[in-house]
């Protein structure tokens, strides 16, 4: 407990209690009450007394269930048990007919649709003394119902609701998927006016006007064509993703982002994209697809006009844009089709402009001309993608620890400097290419090694978060009552921007050998936050001659004897010297 008046004290004791066991067995006084309340609990009901099944087809996100129910109550509502995978929505819509038709609305976090949802039906929500009972409804998993039956199997019955229940008009699109495929054709749009596709789309119209000056006719199809090529080429890059997305085995949005690695490996490769933007380092094709497309395109007609469409792709996949990054990466998580919709999207925002221009060549004139600009607008476009990358990093780092931040930042900035090095050096100069080549994998491999394996642990978040040593708040109070009970006293006044004191935590106080000393000497152990520059603290260092942190004290077992204060910066040995010397 903590009694606190000016500052807080933390308190402790343990208490024991002899039970003694009679002889006889009997009601106590409280039986009758524990029975009356225990007729309140709900029952059990009968088989085939109530269903639920689907109410149409829904979306991928919501969907309605209704709950049939053989009573005449006037004002009842369902309570569901909770469950990792779905929720039922608190709202109830009671629906007229014969039976009591109660309407729910189930939302989907992962896997399939339930196949049961367990909760407490009530006959009146406004009585306190209503009575409730425990059911598990069955629903199909597709649009048969399935319905108990009074031996306790189920039977599939009709796919059709209840004949007395209204039906609802078709669920519109989550907003979330609404919202993810705009930010596709945005993406799609910029993509035009990215500095790797710009410059083909007014040469590339204009060689469709020259082929057929005399038939604009011509030059539309030829600009369908062109848009064909483009839909085919995302489709196949749909295909590709649906692979990776399988291989992964990512199952949706949220439940990926709920996964800790997953947000770690997020967080790197939106990084790299905004570095991408910037003009860090930049992505390439391999010169022979590249070579290959170009001379599909350059052919006449209709086929060198869907090969261009294919070269427009082409030349497109190592770009990105913030509307483009985010749908992406809502793609990347989602079941198969939605997938398939998001490249299609983009698809059509990067073919639009081009088959738009094919029907109204005179558009060319307002047509921003290829130049300087561009690689500006690159660049700019990198900042949104910056902050997407902050956010993730933020989402990430802080639900690893303190030192989560400190080893995760690190690693983006080594991380940051080794695509450097790679532009600079390796796609940018051909002198000393091995060399650059090298230090890159040595900078990612030891980056990765030692600061996400090794301390952030990034692969078990779990462990981060958990400290090495039980640490309790410093207070003169505190430290002066662990003393009177006889114990041994550690204070380590430190603050997170202290390197000192975080190098004196990593290598000699928070390891194997100090643990299992102070664990072996009962030590209590204090922490004397200086982050904000506590007054309390500052006087603690005062009079201890320091005029900052770090501070390490080690009281002796015997209350008459002084502080042992260590230097600054620490060993294991120092540390196990002055435990040895605080038990004497």
């Amino acid at each position: 407990w903590q009694e606190c008046a000016t500052l807080c004290v933390q308190g402790k004791l343990t208490n024991e209690v002899t039970l003694i066991i009679g002889d006889e067995t009997k009601p106590s006084g409280d039986a009758a009450l524990i029975e009356q309340w225990r007729k309140k609990l709900p029952q059990s009901m009968a088989a085939g007394d109530a269903r639920a099944y689907w109410e149409g087809a829904g979306n991928v996100e919501a969907r309605a269930m209704v709950i049939e129910w053989n009573s005449t109550a006037k004002s009842p509502d369902f309570f569901p048990y909770a469950d990792a995978k779905f929720e039922v929505q608190g709202a109830t819509e009671i629906l007229p007919g014969n039976k009591l038709l109660l309407r729910k609305i189930v939302k989907k976090f992962e896997g399939e649709w339930p196949a049961s949802v367990s909760g407490i039906l009530v006959l009146d929500a406004n009585t306190p003394t209503a009575t409730a009972v425990e059911a598990t409804l069955p629903i199909a998993a597709v649009a048969p119902v399935v319905a108990p039956t009074a031996d306790g199997t189920t039977n599939a019955i009709a796919a059709e609701p209840t004949p007395n229940v209204a039906k609802n008009p078709p669920s519109e699109p989550p907003a979330s998927l609404i919202t993810m495929l705009l930010f596709a054709f945005i993406g799609g749009l910029i993509l035009n006016v990215m500095p790797c596709v710009l410059p083909v789309i007014a040469l590339k119209i204009l060689g469709f006007v020259n082929q057929s000056k005399e038939q604009p006719q011509r030059v539309r199809q030829l600009g369908l064509v062109y848009g064909a090529g483009v839909i085919v080429s995302f489709i196949v890059l749909a295909i590709l993703a649906i692979g990776v997305q399988h291989a992964g085995g990512l199952a949706g949005w949220g439940s990926a982002f709920r996964n800790p690695q997953f947000r770690v490996v997020i967080t790197i490769l939106i990084t790299l994209v905004a570095l991408n933007l910037f003009g860090v380092f930049e992505v390439t094709l391999g010169g022979g697809a590249m070579g290959t497309a170009v001379n599909l395109s350059s052919k006449h007609g209709f086929s060198g006009a869907f090969f261009n469409g294919v070269l427009a792709t082409v030349l497109a996949t190592p770009c990105t844009a913030p509307f483009l990054g985010a749908a992406l990466t809502f793609a990347f998580t989602q079941p198969s089709y939605i997938i398939l919709l998001v490249f299609l999207m983009v698809g059509l925002g990067l073919a639009l402009p081009f088959v738009v221009l094919c029907w109204k060549p005179g558009l060319l004139k307002v047509l921003p001309k290829p130049g300087a600009w561009m690689e500006q607008f690159k660049v700019a476009m990198g900042f949104p993608m910056l902050a997407t990358a902050m956010w993730l990093f933020w989402l990430t780092a802080s639900r690893m620890g303190k030192a989560g931040v400190l080893w995760f930042g690190l690693f983006l900035v080594v991380l940051s400097l080794a695509a450097w090095i790679w532009g600079q050096f390796v796609q940018r100069s051909g002198r000393h290419r091995g060399i650059a080549m090298a230090v890159v994998l040595i900078l990612i491999g030891s980056g990765y090694g030692y600061m996400l394996e090794a301390n952030l642990h990034w692969r078990d978040p779990v462990g981060v978060v958990r400290e090495k040593i039980q640490w309790q708040p410093w207070s003169l109070e505190a430290v002066a009552q662990a003393r009177r009970e006889g114990h041994p006293v550690l204070v380590d006044f430190t603050a997170d921007w202290c390197l000192n004191c975080q190098l004196n935590k990593k290598t000699s106080l928070e390891i194997a050998s100090t643990q299992e000393k102070l664990a072996e000497l009962k030590t209590v152990n204090f922490i004397g936050d200086y982050t904000d520059a506590d007054p309390a603290i500052g006087k603690q260092l005062q009079e201890y001659g320091r005029g900052g942190v770090p501070l390490v004290l080690i009281f002796p077992k015997d209350i008459s004897k002084p502080a042992i204060v260590l230097p600054p910066l620490l060993t294991p040995a120092i540390v196990q010297k002055a435990l040895d010397e605080a038990t004497k």
